[in-house]
């Protein structure tokens, strides 16, 4: 039986506490790089097959802006983070002093803008997931890639065959003064890491 499904409600619920306090975390460091007030609500977080996660941020062929983390430690896992297209082009925007609608296509500068905001968000979502779980998680150098949705999943979700097809997903919304942003957290875990990380926190698969 794949470990994910040995989960239950009690799994199901830590899990998504550390999705919410990865993502609370990632909304602080937001505030903080537009100087403004960035408030974040979870819509919707939970376990979901790789086919799913596809439908959820939107469609195969909708570009997206992603960020890869591939995580050492005691729990070797990876971390995603998606930006949808419209979101992607309004945090160029913002964070070049742009008037919103500037930006319609991802330069060298975008790329690099882009690359370096989720960075900061996808780094302060595995330090809050790190601290909750007391455990030493080690990020790489992060990889970014402004690609079609199917083909990021896919090439994600492929590379290195010890990973599940499954992910925790979180969908994140950041919203300040007529700005909403949004965004999915991917957490990936190897096979046996899903069990150290419930470990962590005192909860055992059966």
């Amino acid at each position: 039986m794949d470990t994910w499904d040995k989960l239950n409600a009690l799994h199901l619920d830590a899990l998504r506490e550390i999705g919410n306090i990865g993502a609370g975390n990632a909304a602080t460091s937001l505030a903080s790089l537009l100087g403004n007030r960035v408030q974040m609500t979870v819509p919707r977080a939970g376990v979901l097959p790789l086919k799913d996660m596809v439908s959820l941020v939107g469609h195969e062929e909708e570009p997206v802006a992603c960020v890869e983390f591939t995580v050492a430690g005691p729990a070797p896992s990876k971390i995603f983070f998606l930006l949808n297209e419209t979101s992607a082009y309004l945090l160029v925007d913002l964070l070049l002093g742009r008037p919103v609608g500037t930006t319609n296509a991802i330069d060298d500068m975008g790329a690099s803008v882009l690359t370096e905001v989720s960075n900061i968000l996808a780094g302060s979502f595995l330090n809050a997931f790190s601290d909750f779980c007391h455990l030493n998680l080690i990020p790489s150098v992060p990889a970014f890639a402004f690609d079609m949705l199917g083909a990021v999943l896919s090439s994600a979700f492929l590379e290195g065959g010890y990973f599940s097809d499954r992910a925790l997903v979180i969908e994140t919304k950041f919203y300040g003064e007529a700005i909403t942003i949004n965004g999915h957290f991917f957490l990936v875990p190897e096979d046996r890491a899903l069990g150290i990380i419930l470990q962590s926190l005192g909860l055992q698969l059966d």
